[in-house]
């Protein structure tokens, strides 16, 4: 499948803000969003004021880059929430909310969503007992997702494990360190998830 391989740095820069897409470099003084506060290219410091649709275009990629998802795969996620009762809006952030590798990012057990992606392809967690291996995944409330018995003593999987334990997990994960297995109490609200996007932004440029 297609995707990004270019500086991740560089993809921040151009939201004028952290995505949090390089886990503890991100919070490193040196990080290149804070010593250079412009976009990135040869224009980057002087560009103009965006217009409307400019607005909406930058929420929609800002949300794209977040979670890792690529144009395709995020009009579906918008067909989808579309012919979903709800906030279109809403229910779209839910359903990027619930992919697998986000949950495993939110657990605390990857620093980051690209490495909770490369973790659950290569086989570390399972869903009710079943390994998954497919990042986009979307768990559902009830589900229990684990680290899977051959993993836990990884040498990688050790430090998430104290890692995790120095970050809280929203309220719709019950995670339980000791067996590094999170359970989905609910299906996440809006104003429970911490990202900064204006989804109403994103119905609009997909609603012209």
């Amino acid at each position: 499948m297609a995707r990004y391989t270019g500086p991740t740095c560089r993809l921040c820069r151009r939201e004028g803000q952290k995505l949090m897409l390089k886990g503890r470099k991100c919070f490193d003084p040196k990080c290149p969003v804070q010593k250079r506060q412009y976009a990135p290219g040869e224009h980057g410091q002087s560009r103009k004021k965006p217009s409307e649709y400019g607005l909406q275009l930058r929420e929609k990629q800002k949300a794209k880059r977040i979670y890792g998802v690529l144009e395709a795969q995020f009009r579906r996620y918008f067909e989808t929430a579309s012919k979903r009762k709800g906030v279109t809006g809403d229910v779209l952030l839910q359903m990027l909310e619930r992919r697998m590798d986000n949950v495993v990012y939110k657990m605390g057990l990857a620093t980051s969503r690209a490495e909770a992606r490369q973790l659950v392809r290569h086989g570390h967690f399972a869903v009710n007992g079943h390994k998954v291996n497919i990042p986009s995944y979307l768990v559902r409330e009830g589900d229990a997702v684990e680290v899977v018995q051959s993993s836990k003593s990884a040498p990688r999987m050790k430090e998430l494990a104290e890692f995790a334990q120095a970050r809280t997990p929203p309220v719709w994960l019950e995670y339980d360190a000791q067996n590094l297995k999170a359970r989905v109490v609910r299906l996440p609200q809006r104003e429970e998830i911490d990202i900064p996007v204006q989804e109403r932004m994103i119905v609009e440029l997909y609603s012209k």
